[in-house]
């Protein structure tokens, strides 16, 4: 059907049945043949086709590396001044690991894909005449929408029905409170946050119900248009700054090392094409080319070995970011607590079993039509609502009332059945309602443990409709005492993730002496609990300061619970947050790692970048110590690559000083970073030690660049015993010179990786089935290259035994000077580690004194 009729390019401000009509559509919904010739005609329901890749777009990234294109041009320029050998063997090996490189990460992007089919975003639609559940993916422009709270809305709609529906569409347009939404139109020049009979792809449903017909998907919608912008002002995370200081780092040290590379060989008459040849051939020599590969490869391999412990990771980026938590917010119920909340009595007011409050609990919980949550089906599993009524009209629950209001209509009339936390129900019954007695009663029944909301009721006869101004001068009828154990083994994986360097922080709507008595029961400290109004009264630096000891957060609200997150990211803690409800969206955004389960509403699934098949603390701690797994092993290539690189770069800087001939061609220094990088490409599944995973891991630039300096001028001190030893020794020419570097240049780059891999002695550490077999593999194929057919192509010549047993015995020794140098290098980072910071003021006392000082200088003026 191609894009939407002129007619709608302001659908909100056209009657919702000419909509309809132009959509080619009734309130019936598409029939599912329509729907699936749609989906073919305007493609699935994504906001950017090319975000994840086509095969061919990957294909052309390993190649569009600056250093890698001006390599490719020289050599052009190479075969312009007919040194065409030497040029198509370069043009070779760059493909060669360009296609290395696309296999990896295309591999990893299929494997991608398909786990994040485990996970999808639902959208309720009505089709053929009946509500069926679709993926966001699939819905086309003119399917029929049904909505309750916790959906997301899946595309741009005009409204055709609403019952007190609120929609939250701060993405799009940073409005702090939900909208209420109706479908009467709007004039055509109405500003995107007040058209009230409008739906946005990126919203969602906070409470109410409603209908509406999709207009727009993908990228048409008004997200899709802003999704550019959006995609740039999105926060970076840890691991892409990680990533970006680690390039910047390279680059600067590419940069200087080329510069001197070429200046010197110039400055030694040499011809200018073979010496910018050379210098490129050494900058591409320094970069480790096959990082994204390496990276994509770990990751979807982490990814992979999560979801066989049932953790789905929707975003690969979240991984590093996963494995660097060390504070975990969790809410309480299904988490620490069973989740299966059970009624364990219905109470009058003096505390007392009462059938007529039970009743009148089962027509609020029973006759609601709004979000389904476990305690109304709690209640209603207790009683079924009474037959005899029904309901007229209702005010849903949201998170600033904390409360439901069903309006009902039966034998003795219509009245208005109010239920919700104690503190909000009891504030808007009549005067005379006995507080000191009620609020005894609610403390003992919460200090016990048990959940308890309030339940009351007000006549209101001939009434139609209601709203929260209905909700007064009620006459209280009863608790609801509602119990959720905790989990018995919530206490032991509490000490494990505190074990782990994870400290985990409780964050609950439920009233605090609940929350102090679960937390008391599972091995959290409620001593200094914070509630959301004690949070209200607390400055954002005094909150920093608070939110670092406390460990119970209780009766918050959703705001409430994004100035936590704040807080603690503030205080610089890597934070996790943990939800499954409509309320912990803004803060699953707003964490390091959103963490949502399988069973959640679809807004916080769809807001949260790793997300559990089970609702369990247990998986969640597996999850990251393999979080830290994949953090580790791409660390692995880094440091090990760069140091490498970096000491073979300057051994060429000093052979080229002294040296009458390149000490190798650049079709020499490609291949050997080819055959090196191999054996690199299997360090995603390579085994970890135990002690890499008992902590948070984090990037640290100013260690990956002590390490490259100091391996890589270890490396170079055992380049230039080779050289003393190939001229001194064996008066090598410029052939055997080459030949026999080559050979041992490459061996040395095999071996210290299986000794810098890992912190133990690498006898102590079992390196992964995979890197051994294509570290000795390319180990044999070095070795044999000389003494093939195309050695005369590459430059190389067939070794004497003695100068092949001469590398072996320094590739020994470098392995034996590796391990000692590794083990002073750790032992000095682990004393810096270990070395006190200087004190400083909390964040409290820095605000105490900026007062001070403001106040002394407003008195002198």
């Amino acid at each position: 059907m191609g894009p939407p009729p002129r007619d709608l390019d302001t659908y909100w401000a056209t009657p919702a049945d000419t909509v309809l009509r132009s959509l080619e559509v009734t309130e019936a919904g598409l029939s599912a043949q329509e729907a699936a010739r749609r989906l073919d005609e305007v493609g699935p329901n994504r906001l950017a086709e090319a975000r994840h890749g086509s095969w061919l777009r990957t294909l052309g990234q390993q190649f569009a590396d600056p250093v890698i294109l001006i390599l490719v041009f020289a050599s052009l320029v190479s075969i312009v001044l007919r040194d065409v050998t030497d040029a198509a063997i370069i043009l070779t090996i760059v493909a060669l690991s360009g296609l290395l490189g696309f296999y990896q990460e295309h591999r990893a992007s299929v494997e991608m894909q398909r786990l994040l089919a485990l996970v999808q975003v639902h959208a309720d639609l009505r089709r053929d005449g009946t509500d069926v559940e679709v993926a966001v993916e699939e819905v086309v422009p003119g399917d029929v929408v049904v909505l309750k709270a916790g959906d997301v809305v899946p595309g741009d709609c005009r409204m055709l029905d609403a019952d007190a529906l609120q929609v939250d569409q701060a993405p799009l347009t940073g409005e702090t409170f939900p909208q209420h939404k109706h479908p009467e139109p709007v004039r055509a020049d109405t500003v995107l946050a007040e058209r009230h009979d409008a739906l946005f792809l990126g919203s969602h449903v906070v409470s109410g119900r409603g209908l509406a017909v999709v207009v727009r998907t993908g990228a048409r919608t008004e997200l899709g248009r802003l999704s550019g912008r959006l995609e740039e002002s999105a926060p970076t995370t840890g691991f892409e700054r990680g990533v970006r200081g680690f390039g910047l780092l390279l680059a600067r040290v590419t940069f200087v090392l080329g510069l001197v590379i070429f200046g010197l060989n110039l400055g030694l008459d040499r011809p200018f094409a073979e010496s910018l040849l050379f210098s490129l051939s050494l900058a591409v020599g320094l970069t480790p080319q096959m990082l994204p590969a390496i990276v994509a490869v770990s990751l979807a391999v982490g990814a992979r070995r999560m979801a066989s412990e049932r953790v789905i990771v929707r975003r690969l980026d979240a991984i590093e970011d996963f494995g660097a938590m060390d504070v975990l917010c969790t809410d309480k119920t299904g988490t620490l607590t069973e989740g299966t909340v059970r009624l364990h009595a219905a109470l009058d007011a003096a505390g007392t079993p009462s059938e007529e409050v039970l009743a009148l609990a089962a027509l609020n919980a029973g006759l609601q039509g709004g979000y389904a949550n476990p305690i109304d089906a709690a209640v209603v599993a207790a009683r079924a609502p009474d037959p005899a009524y029904a309901a007229v009209d209702e005010v849903p629950y949201d998170f600033t009332r904390k409360r439901l209001g069903v309006l009902v209509e039966g034998p003795d009339g219509r009245r208005l059945v109010c239920k919700g936390a104690y503190d909000s129900v009891i504030g808007v019954c009549v005067p005379e309602t006995p507080h000191a007695e009620l609020d005894a009663r609610f403390r003992e029944l919460s200090d016990a443990g048990h959940r308890v909301l309030a339940l009351a009721q007000r006549e209101l006869p001939g009434v139609d409709t209601v709203t929260a101004e209905d909700e007064r001068d009620l006459v209280f009828a009863g608790f609801l005492v509602l119990t959720d154990p905790p989990k018995q083994d919530a206490a032991p994986v509490l000490r494990e993730l505190a074990a782990a360097g994870i400290s985990v922080r409780m964050i609950t709507g439920d009233n605090q002496r609940v929350a102090a008595h679960v937390a008391g029961e599972v091995g959290l400290d409620p001593a200094g609990l914070l509630t959301g109004a004690g949070i209200d009264r607390l400055e954002e630096d005094q909150l920093v300061s608070q939110a670092r000891e406390t460990q119970v957060f209780a009766e918050v609200d959703p705001a409430q619970k994004e100035r936590i997150i704040r807080a603690l990211r503030s205080g610089g803690a890597t934070v996790g947050y943990l939800g499954d409800g409509i309320n912990d969206a803004g803060a699953l955004h707003l964490a390091d790692v959103g963490i949502s389960v399988d069973t959640a509403v679809d807004v916080a699934k769809s807001a949260a970048a790793i997300v559990l098949m089970d609702k369990d603390l247990a998986v969640l701690e597996h999850g990251v110590r393999l979080g830290r797994q994949t953090f580790a092993n791409t660390l692995k290539y880094i440091t090990t690559t760069v140091s490498a690189n970096f000491g073979n770069v300057a051994s060429m800087v000093v052979a080229s000083a002294f040296l009458p001939f390149l000490p190798l061609l650049p079709r020499q220094i490609l291949l050997l970073n080819f055959l090196s990088d191999i054996p690199s490409t299997t360090l995603a599944a390579d085994h970890v030690d135990a002690e890499q995973l008992e902590r948070p891991q984090r990037w640290d630039i100013g260690f990956i660049r002590d390490f490259m300096v100091l391996f890589g001028l270890l490396s170079t001190a055992f380049d230039l015993l080779t050289f003393a030893v190939l001229l001194q020794v064996f008066d090598a020419g410029s052939t055997l010179f080459r030949s026999a570097w080559f050979v041992g240049s490459t061996l040395t780059e095999l071996a210290v990786l299986l000794v810098l891999r890992t912190r133990r002695p690498a006898y102590r550490s079992r390196p992964g089935r995979a890197l051994l077999i294509t570290s000795g593999v390319v180990a044999v194929v070095t070795i044999a290259i000389p003494y093939s057919t195309g050695a005369s192509l590459l430059g190389l010549r067939p070794l004497p035994a003695a100068v092949l047993g001469s590398l072996v015995l320094i590739t020994l020794a470098y392995v034996v000077a590796a391990e000692a140098t590794k083990h002073s290098f750790y032992r000095a980072a682990a004393r810096r580690a270990e070395r006190p910071r200087p004190a400083t003021l909390p964040p409290a006392a820095r605000a105490m004194r900026r007062r001070l000082r403001q106040s002394a200088r407003e008195h002198s003026g």
